[in-house]
């Protein structure tokens, strides 16, 4: 009869050979996971803060469109807006302008983007333009 020896020596040896093996890889990839998860963070408080200042600008227009409507009317239907989508905890840093005309108006919402990349910060301008609601008379065939 012949021995056998067991493999469990040369198992060893290559498990001893490993060891360490996973800090390395997660100190090489955790860097690069946490950058796409902040670059994803940051892509979507920019969406949102984008989307609540285009949002604020139509709501503003449309104050500032109507038939007695006034700049003034404009800019402050914009700013309840952006204060009940959230205020500075959406957009920060915001101005917003109105511009009306005999057949347009135009409101215009400027701030900066929430950031979790420290010193980056992302303006956003959205402006939208309505046109100006006015009576008109018919013309002497009766339609308008």
């Amino acid at each position: 009869m012949s021995k056998v020896r067991p493999a469990t020596s040369s198992s060893r040896r290559r498990r001893r050979d490993d060891r360490g093996s996973v800090s390395i890889e997660l100190v090489i990839l955790l860097p690069a996971l946490f950058a796409v998860m902040f670059l994803g963070m940051q892509a979507a408080l920019f969406y949102h803060a984008r989307t609540v200042a285009i949002a604020a600008a139509q709501e503003g227009a449309r104050a500032a469109g109507a038939e007695h409507g006034r700049e003034a009317d404009g800019v402050g239907a914009a700013n309840d807006f952006l204060a009940e989508a959230g205020g500075d905890d959406v957009i920060t840093g915001t101005s917003t302008t109105a511009n009306r005309t005999t057949t347009t108006a135009t409101v215009t919402v400027t701030g900066f983007s929430l950031s979790v990349i420290p010193g980056w910060n992302v303006r956003i301008t959205q402006s939208a333009s309505v046109p100006v609601e006015r009576l008109t008379a018919p013309n002497a065939a009766g339609t308008p």
